[in-house]
């Protein structure tokens, strides 16, 4: 498996946000976790990147001990994370700001960095936005371009959190179109989300949190039709319901 969590654990001020959860994701697999707001979903993507240390449990990575100290900053060479705000630089071009970080991380060439850029743009469907400024740029289009930038680093996994979320609704299907397709390549993808449609459509299993736990793991077609605990069947019927 190349995401390993064990009886994680997390708390912010006292409150207990994560409570020993346990999520394996094998290579090339898609996992869709779904859950209400504040209980724990992006919290635990957030310890999986070591953007937030843990106070228990163990996390692996693409091998990397991210619950080790010494050894959690080699994490983020492994993992792309696209977050609900689109974090681009207002002043760089859309292939400037995919080409930023591998000039700067992995210490490219300019002319190799905009080969790899472009190539990025092509897979995300905006290589003719590339002279383009996020100023001139749709929402969903600017999310697109900070998809491409993750995957330009070529990392082993991939984290979205609530990538669409920022989003107006007719904007959201041509992220979820770029992320439906990264999941047919063959990307490992680990993705929070209210997008119900694409957790049925892309997911190879959907993860069910709440209160800090996993409380139900299993292939959409059974979280959807036949969900087997009552806490997962009330999140859906509000949800869908909605």
């Amino acid at each position: 498996m190349i995401i390993d969590v064990k009886q994680v654990r997390k708390s912010f001020a006292g409150t207990e946000v994560l409570r020993g959860v346990d999520l394996a994701v094998d290579k090339g697999e898609a996992v869709v976790v779904i859950g209400a707001s504040g209980s724990g979903k992006s919290t635990l993507l957030r310890t999986i990147n070591n953007l937030e240390s843990i106070d228990g449990g163990k996390i692996w990575v693409d091998g990397v001990p991210v619950h080790e100290p010494h050894s959690a900053h080699l994490v983020h060479r492994h993992v792309g994370m696209v977050f609900q705000q689109f974090n681009l630089f207002p002043h760089l071009t859309a292939l400037k700001n995919v080409t930023l970080a591998l000039r700067r991380v992995k210490k490219l060439r300019t002319p190799e960095a905009e080969e790899l850029g472009m190539a990025a743009l092509q897979r995300v469907g905006l290589g003719e936005k590339a002279k383009s400024y996020p100023s001139q740029l749709s929402g969903g289009q600017q999310q697109r371009i900070a998809i491409g930038r993750a995957i330009a680093m070529e990392p082993a996994v991939m984290l979205f959190d609530e990538a669409t979320s920022a989003l107006d609704p007719e904007l959201v299907g041509e992220v979820t179109r770029v992320m439906r397709q990264l999941a047919e390549e063959g990307m490992t993808m680990l993705v929070v989300t209210h997008e119900m449609g694409f957790a049925r459509e892309t997911a190879d299993r959907v993860v069910f949190v709440d209160g800090g736990v996993v409380v139900e793991d299993a292939p959409p077609e059974q979280i959807f039709t036949h969900p087997q605990h009552a806490r997962t069947q009330r999140f859906l019927q509000r949800t869908l319901a909605g």
